[in-house]
């Protein structure tokens, strides 16, 4: 009979783990390998969850690893993630149990190199200015001479002395300084609230409303000025009121909020040169415009002079010219004092000797009456003389009487044809019938209501008319007067 022996296995040498043990084990591992990593890679599949975690993914050409913001270091990130964009996260990895997951934890971003960098404020540019940001139309002028400047920058470092010296050497001004971080964790959003600040100033408190204001930070690298490339800073220099200089980096550098300010400026040095003009200079071209002045007024006094002059020499003498006009008046009046009535003398014997060749009016009237009966007598026997002429010329016609007469019978005929129509639409040939036309005052009456009791009428009949009296016989009428 053969014996049996059980042979343990190779398995059960191998120790055992619960699930929880080994998922300990290894975010352990990981946390303890990786206890804190810089990873580079470009975002994607960004979430941003109401509770303020922040998730997303990094990627290269052969990987993804997942990643994590908590809500409390969101604000300290140093960047906003958007997808697409290259970033170097610095942080831990750590692992999700509940899903044999691991992720990294990130406590801060950086781009990852200028070319990131450029990439990203290239495609912001490109949608700012399409949205009409960078306009020309929209930049406003700056003042000659502004009463109060405005300046946005550090507190700290050789901006704003610099600033300060330039206005105190070209014509001084007074200065207010809003002090912004001009780098680093939160700048970006001081220097808009900044700009917004300044633009909301109505001048009316204590604080007033500057003319110009100038936004300028020192020179950097190009992560050094990525506050002056946030999109909120280039937005509220685009819609600050107060025309505004920027003056960021040097010479060299370009940032965002250049092109969004009315006015850029290589270094913040110049941005005060642009803001003020020279005192001096200023004093020399008003003097030099008022010289200018002066000497244009002098030569216009001295050409009226001159016309004036030429005026008043060619102009006769007043006093002798009314010296003469009087002697003349006086001349004129002593000779028509004498010529008067030498005039009148002479038309009276002008007149007398007119006098004596005119004829008598008693003769004159005479031979008038005697020419008038002369004409008379003539035109008398004229008049019968051609009165003979027309009897003996109508003696000679011989005019036939039958036609006359025709006509005069015809005109009878059709006289009497009318004459019998009068007489039928009489009313005399009605009133023969018997009937009786009844008046009142004159009008014809058709109805009965029309009169009254004691009224006085007037009845015409075919042969006459007689009065009448509408009543009821209880009263007298008078002798003559019928009563109805």
């Amino acid at each position: 009979m053969t014996e049996q022996f059980d042979i343990p296995s190779a398995s059960n040498n191998v120790p055992e783990f619960t699930v929880s043990e080994i998922s300990g084990a290894i975010r352990r591992t990981l946390e303890g390998t990786f206890s804190r990593v810089r990873v580079r890679g470009e975002i994607t599949e960004l979430k941003r969850y109401p509770s303020g975690h922040v998730y997303f993914s990094l990627k290269d050409e052969r990987g993804k690893i997942s990643g994590v913001v908590w809500r409390g270091s969101v604000s300290r990130l140093g960047l906003a993630p958007e997808n697409g964009v290259e970033i170097i996260a610095t942080g831990k990895i750590s692992a999700y149990g509940e899903r044999s997951s691991y992720q990294l934890v990130v406590e801060r971003m950086e781009y990852a190199g200028e070319g990131a960098l450029l990439a990203r404020i290239e495609r912001l540019r490109i949608r700012l200015a399409e949205e009409g940001l960078f306009d020309t139309a929209r930049k406003k002028a700056i003042p000659l001479l502004p009463r109060v400047i405005g300046v946005v920058t550090s507190p700290q470092g050789a901006v704003l002395h610099d600033i300060c010296t330039t206005l105190q050497r070209r014509f001084p001004r007074p200065v207010i300084v809003w002090p912004v971080p001009v780098q680093g964790e939160g700048a970006a959003a001081r220097i808009a609230a900044a700009i917004d600040g300044f633009s909301q100033l109505d001048g009316q408190g204590t604080v007033p409303r500057p003319d110009v204001l100038i936004v300028a930070r020192g020179g950097g690298s190009l992560e050094d000025l990525m506050a002056f490339n946030d999109e909120a800073v280039v937005r509220a220099a685009a819609a600050c009121t107060i025309p505004l200089i920027s003056a960021v980096g040097h010479e060299t550098d370009t940032t965002l909020i250049d092109f969004a300010s009315d006015r850029r400026a290589p270094t913040p040095t110049a941005a005060a040169e642009m803001a003020v003009p020279v005192r001096t200079e200023l004093l020399a071209d008003i003097e030099h415009r008022n010289a200018r002045a002066l000497g244009a007024l002098s030569r216009l006094l001295q050409t009226a002079r001159l016309r004036l002059d030429r005026a008043s020499s060619a102009m006769p003498d007043l006093p002798s010219l009314l010296q003469t006009a009087r002697m003349q008046l006086d001349d004129r009046g002593r000779r028509l004092d004498v010529a008067l009535p030498a005039l009148v003398q002479r038309r009276k014997a002008d007149l007398v000797a007119v006098e004596r060749h005119m004829p008598a009016v008693e003769a004159l009237l005479a031979g008038r009456r005697t020419r008038l009966a002369v004409l008379a007598n003539m035109l008398q026997a004229s008049m019968a003389h051609t009165f003979q002429r027309q009897d003996a010329r109508l003696g000679r016609l011989r005019i036939s009487p039958a036609p006359l007469q025709a006509l005069v019978r015809e005109r009878r005929t059709a006289l009497a044809g009318i004459a019998g129509q009068l007489e039928a639409v009489s009313p005399r040939a009605v009133l023969a019938r018997g009937y009786a036309l009844v008046t009142a005052e004159g009008r014809p009456v058709t109805s009965a209501g029309q009169l009254r009791d004691g009224e006085r009428v007037e009845l015409t009949f075919g042969d006459g008319a007689r009065p009448a009296v509408i009543g009821d016989g209880t009263h007298q009428p008078k002798q003559g007067v019928l009563e109805l």
